[in-house]
Formats: structure tokens, sequence, C-alpha cells
């Protein structure tokens, strides 16, 4: 079966810059997935059940958060491993991304080479 990240943002560079970082990893036989708002990014993760999702948390139609807690505390979809990125570094973000289920919470701008290795680590691709 193959493995799929899902890239959620609603700017369009960052999309590419997340996908750019993590191009190596098609190699690997990891597909693809992107999506500009939260309605659409729930939508993909209920049909195509992502392995993991980078999810913007500041954008239209439904926020991230609201996203992760769908995904996480009403369709017990534990196996999606969700990663956080936001603009907001706060304590109190960081809190609010935790009770909502997040795995990692990361703040932008965001170290690409964390963001891959981290990709790698969940997928259970090291090297």
């Amino acid at each position: 079966m193959s493995k799929k990240i899902l890239i959620v943002d609603d700017e369009a560079h960052i999309r590419m810059l997340i996908e750019q970082t993590l191009e190596d990893l098609e190699d690997e036989g990891v597909e693809f997935l992107t999506a500009d708002n939260g309605q659409s990014a729930l939508e993909l993760i209920q049909s195509e059940k992502p392995n993991i999702v980078f999810l913007d948390v500041m954008m239209p139609k439904m926020n991230g958060m609201d996203v992760c807690k769908k995904v996480k505390q009403d369709l017990k979809m534990d196996d999606v491993f969700i990663i956080l990125l936001t603009a907001k570094g706060q304590e109190i973000d960081r809190q609010k991304g935790q009770e909502v289920g997040a795995n990692i919470y990361m703040t932008k701008p965001f170290d690409p080479e964390v963001l891959l290795n981290k990709a790698i680590q969940v997928l259970g691709l090291e090297k």
C-alpha cells in the first residue's frame, strides 16, 4: 500500500515549499495530496486516509484546529499523524493543538530538514 502525505495550506507557495522539501520521498513511493482549505482537507483525509497531514492552522472554510479535532475526536482516525503548522507559536496555541489531538505542533517558518526527518520517521522510512 502506498504511503500518502497530505499538505494543507491556503497559501500555494507554502504547499509548494513543503512538497519540495519532501520530494525525495517520492522515490520511496510516497504520494502527495494537497488541499487549500480545511473543508477539502477533511474530505481528502476521509477518502484517502493519508499517513501524515501537514496542516496549516489559519485557513478559510475550516481552520486546522477544527479539522484536527474532527479527524482525531469525531472520526477517531488515530492512525493519521497530524502535524499542525502555524505562525502562532504561543504556548496557549500549542496547548490548543494538543487538546484537539495534533501529534506535533510546529511553528512557521519551519526547518525543512526537521520536516523531512519527521516524515521519514513517521512513515517508517529510516535510511
